[in-house]
């Protein structure tokens, strides 16, 4: 096994995300990035379509990222891998799967708009898998850029501990640079070198004491952020000047680590300024993957929990969490080598689908181009070619070591379209493209309508089957009709029942013969369906049970009112019986989907749909239009906050009233309100619509 090289230490390497709303700035952060550390020789602008990381011709023409990129860089002796994500919420996916395998994120805000809707989303995100963060706050060269007014919506939207390290100097056209509060220099960026150069200088004397102000501010949070270090703590309260710019660079690493601090520094990536001493925040206060910790797991033989630590000799352990098809080297499989070496050439197995994989290539991935490597070490992202069966959020390890590392929950699609091809020729074509787009993309989803023979399409929303339908036709040259979006209902039951039911079928030689009794009812909203058995005695023997589960699990996905999943629902198997001769698994499996059905009618069954959380940020004046538009779409206001002549209004909308918002909403507002949507929950049909509903 070769070495690591030595500019890659461990304790060295940053594994960071950029995470932030719709057109904060993240492509436009991370192409300076890449400028700056020498990655790129020019800038690439994302208005112009040619920034590195939105390499696929979508993003090119919208200007919106869509897929994570990755890329690796090097700043002051640490490799940084970086990993762009989407900002739009039909994407939400690709940001789940990067904070899943990252050490660190930089959440960018816009100095302007602060905290947007989108930014809570991935803020949470973040907090569910314990992502440590630094903020940028970009586009203080904006009209109206507000740093302070941006970290006042911090603490207020995100509850987050966000603590300056930086003062800004000037905003707006005047934004100059910024001082830092650790040194107390000033650092000025000069126009003409593209923000390449900066030189030092002393603080403006009309912002000194404001930055003396924010100073002990920040050393007083820094010495409550590390109770444990007394000799830090004296130190602020009896001389804070004696304290060193390490002993603060540390206290503030550790705020971080520990995720009770979130330092904000600012600049304006599009001006060029400020992004070398972002880049300086991430190598000092960004954790390595050493600092993550132990990496949990359990033995895939028997669930005992398995602890490994992240170093190169340690027993292999990466998660996948990316596929994507590239039109040169077939289907790439993105991991995150946790511990251990991964090596060319290695047979590896696969714990989530028992199933063994060869890795014939490795690939180090800078967007879309790429170069071979023979290994890849703890800490590291690699992309791998040969994987036949593996599948985001899939463990790869070796035979010796069984591990299976934490699953990764993807949400349910909310909308479906039918989708057919064009012409015979087409149709092999649709199959292929629909299956490698399902692989790449957890959250789209494929299915084949049983009475119709339509193909159905589901995805996250209108602009994520768009695209998907879009790269159909560039990618794969399938030229495909579809349908309008059709919601994505459900079904459930409002009152308990019972039945009995026999399936018996002579038919000369051996017959069938099953007898099932089943009570049903109503479960807790959102906790799924639950079946059960409470036969005793044998009267359905125990090698027939799990079929009649089998059957029943299998009726509960078409529903009895108009063919959606059923959820939501307790079934118990509570008598039975059977024949000596013509009983067979085959017979209690029809029966269990058959008595399910058959309850399920007697329980007053209702149809439920997806309710969406909207948030539409708007002009004041367009305000009473916008919620009287809301209003009508059924929707339920949930809450409204006036900020700077701009009002954000929080509500509930029934997805079946949202197709076409968008163009609506410019229209209302002459193009200047923008919304959010996420998936919220499921709420029963209203009777009269849900009777419109069937009749279709």
């Amino acid at each position: 096994m070769s070495k690591r090289p030595e500019t890659d230490k461990l304790e060295n390497v940053r594994n960071i995300g950029i995470m932030a709303h719709i057109d904060a700035g993240k492509t436009t952060c991370t192409e300076r990035i890449l400028f700056y550390s020498g990655k790129l020789h020019r800038l690439g602008e994302v208005h112009e379509g040619a920034a590195t990381m939105d390499f696929m011709e979508q993003e090119k023409e919208r200007g919106i990222t869509i897929t994570s990129a990755s890329t690796t860089v090097y700043w002051k002796n640490h490799k940084i891998n970086i990993i762009d994500t989407p900002g739009h919420v039909d994407f939400t996916i690709e940001v789940e799967r990067s904070l899943r395998v990252l050490d660190g994120s930089v959440a960018v805000f816009d100095a302007v708009a602060g905290v947007q809707p989108q930014s809570e989303t991935v803020w949470r995100q973040a907090d569910r898998y314990g992502v440590p963060r630094i903020a940028f706050v970009n586009k203080m060269d904006r009209i109206g850029a507000d740093f302070f007014n941006a970290i006042k919506t911090m603490k207020e939207k995100l509850g987050a501990n966000a603590i300056p390290v930086q003062c800004p100097i000037g905003a707006e056209s005047d934004f100059k640079g910024m001082v830092d509060l650790i040194t107390m220099k000033a650092y000025l960026f000069l126009d003409e070198t593209m923000g390449a150069k900066y030189e030092e200088a002393e603080i403006p004397a009309d912002l000194l004491e404001k930055c003396k102000e924010m100073r002990s501010a920040l050393l007083e949070e820094l010495a409550t952020v590390d109770d444990s270090n007394e000799t830090f703590m004296m130190k602020v309260l009896e001389n804070p000047d004696s304290l060193t710019e390490d002993e603060i660079h540390d206290a503030i690493r550790k705020g971080v680590i520990s995720l009770k601090m979130n330092p904000v520094v600012c600049g304006t990536a599009f001006k060029n300024k400020g992004i070398q001493p972002l880049l300086d925040a991430i190598t000092r206060w960004m954790p390595s993957p050493l600092d993550r910790g132990v990496i949990k797991g359990v033995n895939a033989n028997n669930n005992e929990e398995m602890q490994i630590v992240p170093k190169d000799d340690s027993p292999l352990a990466a998660l996948a969490f990316k596929i994507m098809s590239d039109p040169y080297v077939g289907r790439l499989t993105f991991v995150r080598v946790y511990a251990g070496t991964l090596t060319k050439g290695t047979t590896l197995i696969n714990t989530t689908k028992d199933k063994k994989e060869r890795v014939s290539r490795l690939l180090e991935m800078h967007a879309n181009q790429r170069k071979d490597r023979e290994e890849f070490y703890t800490g590291d992202i690699a992309a791998c070619i040969g994987l036949k069966y593996t599948s985001t959020g899939d463990t790869l390890c070796t035979e010796d070591n069984p591990l299976l590392l934490e699953k990764m929950e993807f949400p349910e699609p909310v909308i479906s379209m039918a989708i057919e091809p064009k012409s015979k020729a087409d149709r092999e074509k649709l199959s292929i493209a629909l299956g490698s787009l399902s692989e790449e993309d957890p959250t789209f989803r494929v299915q084949t309508n049983e009475e119709t023979g339509q193909t159905i399409i589901s995805g996250m929303g209108e602009l994520h089957l768009e695209i998907l339908r879009d790269r159909m036709f560039r990618e794969f040259n399938v030229e495909a009709n579809v349908g309008k979006p059709e919601v994505a209902y459900k079904e459930t039951i409002t009152t308990a029942g019972s039945t009995e039911t026999k399936y018996v079928k002579q038919s000369g030689g051996r017959g069938q013969y099953a007898h099932v009794c089943l009570e049903i009812e109503p479960n807790e909203v959102g906790k799924g369906n639950e079946v059960i058995s409470k036969i005793v005695g044998g009267a359905i023997p125990k090698e027939y049970i799990n079929p009649t589960i089998k059957g029943i699990e299998e009726g509960l996905t078409t529903g009895v009112l108009a063919g959606y999943p059923l959820v939501d629902m307790k079934v118990a198997i509570t008598f039975g019986s059977y024949h000596e001769v013509d009983s067979s698994e085959m017979a209690f499996k029809i029966c269990g989907s058959m008595a399910l059905k058959d309850a399920a009618k007697k329980s007053k069954p209702v149809l439920l749909e997806p309710i969406m959380k909207v948030v539409v940020t708007t002009p004041d004046q367009f305000m009473g239009d916008v919620i009287g538009d809301i209003n009508r779409r059924r929707g339920k206001i949930l809450n409204q906050t006036t900020d700077k002549g701009t009002v954000i209004v929080e509500s509930e909308v029934p997805l079946s009233e949202m197709f076409g918002y968008s163009t609506q909403l410019r229209s209302l507002s002459s193009g200047r309100a923008n919304y959010a949507m996420e998936p919220s929950h499921f709420e029963k049909v209203p009777t009269k619509l849900q009777e419109e509903i069937l009749k279709k």
